[in-house]
């Protein structure tokens, strides 16, 4: 007995709250150690989300904009809005990225000397072995892997140089692609972290997960009218999820 057009506006109500909620929600009183930060393509807009871990281990969703993810410009205001709803960075942010230059960027200019950055190593390995022949891409990946599983920094880069300098003679591409950002896929073993730790924070399937999620509810959509339709659907399909991120 309820109609489809009452169960619309419902919606769109609790839609329009919900992103408020989630705009406008104070920062301040959360201790974060982590940040993820990820896109999603609706249509030819994006939509970026952020995720804090506090020191306690929870995950928060803080913050989701419009933008291009490669525009740094974006990215830097969407961290100002962070920032001035309480955003604490100063003792120090792990941020975790897809390798995207946008985010990296905007992550240098405005948490200066206060961000560590650590690149996704899964990310890294597929665009390595992206350009290898079929044949070699399965070796090439184990190997990876196993250097990133070293516990020691040193140990990690020197596995790495290795594949590095073979790759130099096998296909030179591909030995540009890891060495593109080297540095910032081992900064969890500069850190000291353990493996426990270093399993969590050393790629971007924490929020590759709750992106994932929300396409459980938003991929059903046909029609996408407006930038303010795809929010309010996001906005409430993080309201739903983050309860229940573990």
């Amino acid at each position: 007995g309820i109609s489809a057009s009452n169960v619309s506006k419902r919606f769109k109500r609790c839609g329009k709250a919900y992103l408020k909620k989630l705009l406008t929600r104070s920062l301040s009183e959360y201790d974060f150690i982590a940040l993820f930060l990820d896109g999603k393509t609706y249509a030819k807009d994006g939509i970026v989300i952020a995720m804090g871990i506090t020191i306690e281990g929870r995950k928060v969703i803080i913050g989701m904009e419009q933008m291009n993810t490669e525009n740094s410009r974006s990215v830097g205001q969407f961290f100002d809005k962070l920032i001035e709803r309480g955003l604490k960075y100063e003792q120090g942010l792990l941020c975790v990225l897809d390798g995207a230059k946008g985010f990296t960027k905007a992550v240098e200019d405005k948490l200066k000397g206060h961000a560590f950055i650590q690149r996704c190593q899964q990310h890294k390995k597929e665009n390595v072995v992206s350009y290898l022949p079929q044949g070699l891409q399965k070796t090439y990946r184990l190997r990876l892997m196993q250097a990133y599983e070293q516990t020691l920094y040193p140990q990690a880069k020197a596995a790495l140089n290795a594949i590095s300098n073979e790759l130099d003679r096998v296909n030179p591409s591909a030995a540009a692609s890891l060495k593109e950002g080297m540095e910032e896929t081992l900064t969890l073993h500069r850190l000291g972290l353990s493996k426990e730790l270093r399993r969590s924070f050393s790629s971007t399937n924490c929020i590759e997960s709750v992106l994932s999620q929300v396409g459980q509810f938003t991929d059903k959509v046909d029609r996408w009218r407006n930038g303010r339709h795809i929010q309010e659907w996001v906005a409430s399909s993080l309201a739903h999820i983050e309860p229940n991120l573990h």
